[in-house]
């Protein structure tokens, strides 16, 4: 198998004699067929083919074969947001009476939306953190709890998920583990390989780079068994808008996917765009190079606001400092990414001060593109969760995210400099 850096650039895309060298870009929302019995096959799933573009486009086809390549896993689907993905990852195996596992650490909007808009579907996110013990999150799952969801890089605590350890535990009870893996990208962290089952992705960060598109992305690994426990009867039971399908017979280990696009993304419609998935195509490209450039530059910059005397805490798992170090050495060998978070001495108003001072870096609503960006978590991404919630994701009133771009180093940490020179 070819190694991830050239599946960056390979993957997905195999032109034949004489066709595009690049992916094109099929703006088109519908397909040509010769004769109805054929179009009415691929309707029946069938046969494979195009029919509409809510649910597939070769475009879009070519960036989830590329993304499926990276992680390693067996089928994938694109979609028009990570917010989208991570509610359908979800949605696609709980129904209304379920529950689930979630970590407190991960990313507001997402909590936002498992509290608030999951439980208006009569669907219960039932929230632990790293510190509990397996006995104490254990004691949260009962027999209609469908899956466990965390950040592989949690944002933006920056907690390193234990992937190995979470998926022991879900698997003792016959559910599978989902990862967000956007932060850590298939460049620095593979969770499909400690026992991971789905992972997905905010393609809007790093895949894309450049703060163009947004996107998203869900990966199945194919490893976990939906027939063996009987709690997934939307996976092992006929589908009656299909005619009697069963997506574990006659889909095997593409079953979960599957389902999810013919099913969910049809009635709901949460699309890519045949333009987006172009550019976050082209953008994958040099994921693996910038990959390697942000780790080193963040590397460096959490080193230097380790040693300033108003940084009252710097959050980066491979800090030898830092309480997440051994986690980040089992799981992150080639890097952390190119996210710090640390709090500033003297709170909010000290924190938004600094913030005011810089020049080169940002205050964008955005993080991990290639420049680098700024931004306040409890006044912005985070701005819906209360002060125990936002305690919960280990975020203080002080904490700001820097994202380290990919510029030259001097230039990021001369701008921190003079901006704590300034307050």
């Amino acid at each position: 198998m070819r190694k991830i850096e050239t599946q960056c650039v390979q993957a997905g895309w195999e032109p034949k004699n004489g066709e595009p060298r690049i992916l094109p870009i099929y703006q088109s929302t519908t397909y040509k067929y010769d004769s109805a019995d054929q179009i009415a096959k691929i309707f029946d799933l069938e046969e494979d083919g195009h029919t509409y573009s809510r649910m597939s486009n070769p475009t879009v086809a070519g960036l989830e074969e590329r993304v499926c390549a990276l992680e390693g896993g067996v089928a994938a689907l694109c979609t028009g947001s990570g917010q989208s993905a991570n509610f359908l990852s979800v949605f696609n195996i709980a129904s209304c009476g379920d529950n689930f596992i979630a970590f407190t650490s991960i990313y507001g909007g997402s909590v936002n939306m498992f509290v608030m808009t999951f439980r208006r579907m009569g669907i219960e996110a039932r929230f632990v953190t790293p510190g509990m013990s397996d006995e104490e999150i254990e004691a949260k799952i009962d027999d209609r709890t469908r899956c466990v969801f965390g950040e592989m890089i949690a944002n933006p605590a920056l907690n390193v998920f234990d992937v190995e350890r979470y998926a022991a535990l879900a698997h003792r009870h016959s559910i599978p583990l989902i990862i967000d893996n956007t932060f850590a990208t298939p460049i620095l962290a593979r969770p499909f390989e400690y026992g991971a089952d789905i992972v997905v992705h905010s393609m809007t960060k790093y895949m894309d780079g450049s703060s163009q598109v947004l996107g998203g992305a869900i990966v199945d690994s194919g490893n976990f068994d939906w027939a063996a426990s009987g709690k997934f009867p939307e996976m092992t039971e006929p589908d009656e808008s299909y005619h009697g399908v069963v997506y574990t017979r006659d889909f095997g280990k593409k079953a979960y996917i599957t389902k999810a696009r013919v099913q969910l993304m049809r009635d709901i419609g949460p699309v890519l765009s045949p333009a987006a998935a172009y550019t976050l195509y082209i953008g994958i490209d040099s994921l693996a190079v910038r990959m390697e450039r942000h780790s080193e530059n963040a590397m460096k910059v959490a080193r230097f606001l380790e040693g300033q005397e108003k940084v009252e805490s710097v959050n980066f798992p491979l800090l030898e400092s830092s309480d997440q170090y051994a986690l980040a050495q089992k799981y992150l060998k080639k890097g952390s990414c190119g996210v710090v978070s640390f709090v500033v001495k003297g709170g909010r108003e000290k924190a938004m001060r600094f913030m005011n001072a810089l020049d080169m870096i940002d205050i964008v609503v955005h993080v991990a593109d290639a420049r680098t960006s700024i931004l306040h978590p409890a006044s912005t991404t985070h701005r819906q969760l209360t002060d125990q919630q936002l305690l919960d994701a280990g975020i203080e009133p002080g904490m700001v995210r820097l994202s380290v771009g990919i510029e030259n180093i001097d230039d990021i940490i001369a701008d921190l400099k003079q901006a704590f020179d300034r307050i």
